[in-house]
């Protein structure tokens, strides 16, 4: 995967600067023409039970980024690998350019971009790239194969979504041509951070993603009914919180802390009939959750199509 990857990105990087004063396309597709879609709701479901499988097969990776300031850090640094040029070996990741991206787009501070880079390469998420250094002041590193995995679990994911969404077929291009993430990922991830609808979550969504594992909690939140839609202002679910914990890896305080925020703000509640772990979401935190994924899947598709030049098109 690895080797794959690094060919492509070579690949890449030649396109790139052949099509440097080729002129930007509108977007073809628009937030809310993907929330009219009547598909939306049943297909969010199902990404999200689709990353709950993501979570079980690489957890520490997950985890890691499962807050939304650790996720912004992780989609920044991956565009950073995948942009490097191999004929300039200190280009790719590094503590200063990720930083310099940190800045452009108000992401995270100097401080905490700094703690992530240390946090995956003492997890072996990241390492050194091999080969001479032209600057010894500078470190490039790059992602491990289990990183480039989880990242290629993921897109196959959104690319998935996005075709159940319209009937496409990109994960099958995908699957047949790996250099589409290539290509694609670090348009997305560029026009996510810059765009403040997805780099600054809504209230309730906000609640949960800017906290430690927050945003696996809410998409196990959004996975568990057997609908989205609201009845009487209210999506119901089962939930355990001690076997969220659990099953997450955090602690029972810090789960609880957060659902009591929520029900605080009045995002969640329980059932007033004593029925032990039966609570439900309100139809604002559905609503602030579907249009946040809705701006997710809008740039991704825009990232597709601008990369292959021949994706199908959703409703603008």
């Amino acid at each position: 995967m690895q080797e794959i990857v690094g060919r492509r990105a070579r690949q890449m990087h030649l396109v790139a600067k052949q099509g440097d004063a080729a002129p930007e396309k509108p977007p073809a597709f628009t937030a809310d023409g993907i929330l009219r879609n009547p598909l939306l709701r049943e297909t969010l479901q199902i990404s999200a039970r689709d990353l709950m499988a993501v979570y079980d097969i690489f957890p520490r990776v997950a985890r890691l980024v499962a807050s939304h300031q650790k996720w912004i850090l992780s989609q920044a640094a991956y565009a950073l690998h995948l942009e490097r040029d191999p004929t300039h070996p200190d280009s790719g990741i590094t503590a200063a350019r990720l930083l310099k991206f940190m800045r452009d787009t108000g992401g995270a501070s100097r401080n905490t971009a700094a703690a992530f880079l240390a946090e995956l390469l003492a997890y072996k998420l990241l390492r050194d790239v091999s080969g001479e250094r032209t600057n010894k002041k500078v470190r490039p590193l790059e992602p491990t194969e289990v990183s480039e995995s989880a990242m290629m679990r993921w897109f196959m994911s959104q690319m998935g979504t996005l075709d159940r969404l319209d009937g496409g077929n990109r994960l099958e291009h995908v699957e047949a041509d790996t250099s589409v993430l290539v290509r694609t990922q670090p348009i997305a991830a560029r026009m996510l951070l810059s765009d403040k609808n997805w780099s600054e979550p809504p209230e309730g969504v906000a609640i949960f993603a800017w906290t430690e594992c927050g945003g696996l909690l809410l998409d196990d939140l959004m996975a568990r009914p057997k609908s989205l839609t609201p009845v009487d202002g209210k999506v119901w679910l089962d939930l355990n919180l001690a076997e969220l914990a659990t099953h997450y890896t955090i602690s029972n305080t810090h789960v609880r802390r957060l659902f009591t925020k929520a029900q605080d703000s009045g995002y969640i509640g329980r059932s007033n009939d004593g029925a032990r772990g039966r609570f439900w979401m309100s139809t604002r935190l559905v609503d602030e959750y579907c249009r946040w994924q809705a701006v997710k899947l809008a740039a991704l598709a825009n990232a597709y199509e601008r990369a292959t030049d021949g994706a199908v098109r959703l409703a603008k």
